[in-house]
């Protein structure tokens, strides 16, 4: 990497160096920061270096060699790494029909990856009124930790992003948050439901009576009238862990991110009950939770019992309409 002009601008050495120029400013084109993503396309560069191939020319024995090349990484490494990778090489077919494109890694979670925990909705309700009675009572803090647990439930943003949110990035009219730099750098929209924003509405009237409205100024803030930190919140949330009953570690959670996952799983549950289409929602999906693709918000859908039976029904219902009782297709 390279500093010029005050913009990072990556280095790729290669034959294949001008295309990844090329690809990167595509990316950046359309929206993406793709900082993070050049990062990890310059591992592959420097891996062509050292394979010292002469022509710039993607073949399939040199995508396996690299795939072994990085073998020793975690699985949620290697993922990311070779997506870039076959995003590279997808851009090059497009090209060029001779260079070959991967198929995609299969994403393996480590026996050490922590099982998603989705909160049932009556756990939800209880940490909502569990927050509501947190020490100070007369202080703002039970109204921010509410609004807090309340927000990241029902719009699925992350913890980092929701406290990184200022003042000025909530537009009230058009019910809508702005995620400034959330993961890989990149902006975005986030919609809000009408209960949800004017919820955020009033605890920002009672917010601006300890604070100035300045919009820079941040949007949750502790006792000390300062942006919330990430240990304090964690602290507090296992205290209201605690307080709800519900079974908890350090180590195994459940975990305040995990509110995150719930958002995700009960959207996907919900479309199921109103009949939608599944697969055409889920792009949307994705880009609401600031995901670069579909496979990494699929991370999110864990299988739960009342899932699988809307699963199971949809499936039930195709099969009823649409095959005969002899067996063929109506």
């Amino acid at each position: 990497m390279a500093w010029g002009g005050g913009i990072m601008k990556e280095e790729f050495h290669s034959p294949l160096a001008e295309s990844m120029q090329s690809f990167v400013r595509l990316r950046r084109g359309s929206g993406l920061d793709y900082h993070c993503q050049a990062q990890l396309l310059a591992y592959f560069d420097r891996f062509l270096v050292e394979e010292n191939i002469s022509e710039p020319i993607i073949i399939r024995t040199l995508t396996e060699r690299y795939q072994q090349k990085i073998a020793h990484l975690c699985p949620r490494g290697q993922y990311n790494r070779f997506s870039v990778v076959r995003q590279f090489c997808q851009y090059l077919a497009g090209r060029d029909s001779s260079h070959y494109v991967p198929d995609s890694l299969r994403l393996i979670h480590s026996r050490n990856a922590r099982i998603p925990y989705i909160y049932p909705p009556e756990e939800v309700r209880s940490l909502l009124a569990g927050a509501s009675r947190l020490l100070p009572n007369e202080s703002l803090r039970p109204l921010t930790y509410q609004m807090l647990i309340g927000l990241l439930y029902a719009s699925g943003i992350r913890i980092g992003e929701a406290m990184s949110l200022n003042l000025e990035d909530f537009e009230s009219e058009g019910r809508r948050l702005f995620i400034r730099e959330g993961k890989f750098r990149k902006d975005r929209w986030v919609w809000l439901s009408e209960t949800t924003s004017q919820a955020l509405e009033t605890y920002l009237k009672q917010r601006s009576l300890l604070l100035p409205d300045a919009p820079d100024a941040p949007l949750f803030i502790n006792l000390r009238k300062r942006r919330l930190k990430h240990p304090t919140v964690s602290g507090a949330f296992r205290q209201l862990l605690e307080a709800c009953g519900i079974p908890h570690t350090n180590k195994a959670g459940p975990r305040i991110h995990d509110l995150r996952h719930t958002f995700a799983v009960h959207r996907l549950l919900q479309w199921y009950r109103d009949g939608e289409d599944v697969n055409a929602r889920l792009p949307s999906l994705a880009t609401h939770m600031g995901h670069v693709d579909i496979q990494s918000t699929q991370v999110y859908l864990q299988a739960t019992a009342e899932l699988i039976e809307q699963v199971d029904q949809r499936f039930h219902t195709y099969f009823t309409n649409n095959v005969k009782p002899n067996g063929e297709s109506s």
